[in-house]
């Protein structure tokens, strides 16, 4: 019955997951008119998906003999492995880049404008606010901050920017009181201010004014926007989100092989597993050699039903692990995403076997219900508390442990410490639970 249900379970994997790829060929886009402006935004959380999605992009401009690019620059900012991905992606264009912040460019939206060929700021735009914080939001190691304060200097000197200003937006410790960031606080730029130390080219208030401004007014403007698809692809590849498919993921399958046929929890987890892949694929991060890695490891933990021993569920094990390491934007993180998912997953089913066991009959057998209890008439041992009084003869020498007999019944005690010869009287004085005390006791 368990080797048919983990057929169906890893045929149906495999199904679902032949039904999602047809859905990757409709995340390229059409070709696009040459010498055009490519308006890009750069919106919402710098993380890998949005990685994923500007290298099409900037792709798509390059092949299109794009004349300039215009990123359309409002975020809050981001992870800085992706920021780092970004800017080298910015640095290895020969086409024109302008960054336009029509609201904020914080953190890594600062540091990835600074690798813009020009910048222009909408009215009441703000650029600035870099420190590096982790993920619980705290402030970053000393070393984690260094790296960061070095990649904000050679941000700005890359496009021929004084990199104290840059510097000011990640450390506090640089006093730049005429721009409102004395010692203490971090470096945020109006518009005016960042068109005073030369960090923008002027305050425009739509892109058509960019374009004047830039001289590529009459340009055909292409809006380059993600797909559906990749929209879906930056939601499952953000480093908050992969524990939790995976947790949901594994959470689901191991019920699911507990269960009576195919239902709601093997949905369940091979839905998030799915999802993991789909959108590792779409952003770029998985092959199909993930894929392959991972149908294989679950083939051969599903082999060990016919192979016992282990060795083969352990190899497929490891590969299932591999196929998810693979197949992640950051080895690193997917390990902590492994981790978390195998302790939620074993979290979730003790509680369910706790709160729902009587109803999945399964999984009972996991559990051993049964208790050997008093009330049933169980007992650890026999306490011989009639043995208290009466008188035996040893049978061997007590030193002090050794055999007496009461009425033909032979029983193993201890003295109370003396040695007693064989063929001696002695009287039962104590017993403790299976432990009989006797005392040499005088001749009737």
């Amino acid at each position: 019955m368990k080797v048919k249900h983990f057929a169906r379970l890893l045929c149906a994997f495999i199904l679902s997951t032949v039904l999602w790829i047809p859905a990757l060929t409709t995340a390229s886009a059409a070709t696009y008119t040459a010498n055009a402006v490519y308006h890009i935004p750069i919106h919402e959380e710098v993380e890998k998906g949005l990685y994923a999605f500007l290298q099409r992009a900037f792709k798509e401009a390059k092949e299109n003999q794009a004349d300039a690019i215009v990123l359309d620059i409002n975020t809050p900012g981001g992870f800085t492995s992706a920021a780092g991905q970004i800017a080298m992606l910015m640095q290895e264009t020969d086409i024109r880049t302008i960054a336009y912040i029509n609201k904020d460019a914080l953190s890594a939206g600062a540091f990835l404008a600074l690798y813009a060929d020009e910048i222009y700021m909408a009215p009441g735009a703000t650029m600035g606010a870099a420190a590096v914080i982790d993920q619980a939001g705290n402030a970053a190691d000393k070393k984690a901050q260094s790296a960061w304060l070095k990649q904000m200097k050679a941000a700005a000197e890359s496009s021929g920017r004084n990199p104290k200003y840059a510097m000011a937006m990640a450390d506090d410790t640089i006093d730049v009181s005429e721009y409102g960031a004395p010692k203490g606080k971090l470096l945020t730029l109006s518009p005016s201010e960042a068109q005073e130390i030369n960090y923008s080219q002027g305050t425009m208030a739509t892109l058509g004014d960019v374009l004047k401004a830039t001289k590529l007014d009459g340009r055909d403007v292409v809006e380059v926007t993600p797909t559906f698809f990749e929209n879906v692809a930056r939601f499952i590849t953000n480093p908050i989100i992969v524990p939790i498919l995976l947790s949901i993921a594994s959470l689901g399958l191991v019920l699911e092989l507990y269960s009576p046929g195919f239902g709601i929890p093997g949905t369940m987890g091979l839905s998030a597993l799915g999802l993991f892949f789909f959108g590792h694929l779409v952003a770029g991060f998985a092959g199909y050699e993930s894929l392959l890695l991972l149908v294989l490891g679950i083939a051969l933990i599903g082999a060990e039903f016919f192979i016992p021993g282990g060795i083969i569920g352990m190899i497929g094990t490891v590969m299932v692990i591999a196929s998810l390491l693979t197949a992640g934007a950051d080895v690193t993180h997917m390990m902590l995403s492994i981790v978390i998912a195998g302790f939620v997953a074993i979290i979730g089913m003790v509680v369910i076997m706790k709160v729902f066991g009587k109803k999945l009959s399964m999984l009972n057998r996991l559990v051993l219900k049964d208790a050997t209890t008093t009330e049933d008439g169980y007992v650890s041992n026999v306490n011989r508390i009639d043995l208290i009084g009466r008188v035996g003869i040893t049978a061997t020498p007590l030193r002090p442990a050794g055999v007496i007999t009461i009425q033909d019944e032979r029983l193993d005690v201890v003295s109370e410490g003396a040695y007693i010869e064989a063929d001696e009287r002695v009287e039962v004085i104590k017993v403790e639970g299976s432990r009989i005390v006797v005392r040499k006791t005088k001749e009737a």
